[in-house]
């Protein structure tokens, strides 16, 4: 059974994907910086967070504590 499981698993997975920086076909089992080509490519998506060109949509949190709240700390049940 956990063999069945493991062919079906291998026959789902995708063998060729694109790099989500250059689109370039990558063979997914072979490549060391999956899901990108190369080290180029996830470094240039790296700096995209980090310059916040790419970002998860929400509200921005507030970074300053709320001075009138320093002594209260949260409890636990």
């Amino acid at each position: 059974r956990r063999a069945l499981c493991f062919e079906l698993l291998h026959l789902m997975s995708p063998q060729i994907v694109k790099c989500p920086t250059c689109r370039r076909e990558i063979d997914w089992a072979n490549s060391p910086f999956r899901p990108f080509c190369s080290e180029r490519c996830k470094l240039i998506d790296l700096g995209a967070w980090l310059s916040e060109k790419h970002a998860i949509p929400g509200e921005t949190a507030d970074l300053e504590p709320d001075p009138d709240n320093l002594d209260e700390r949260p409890t636990r049940s």
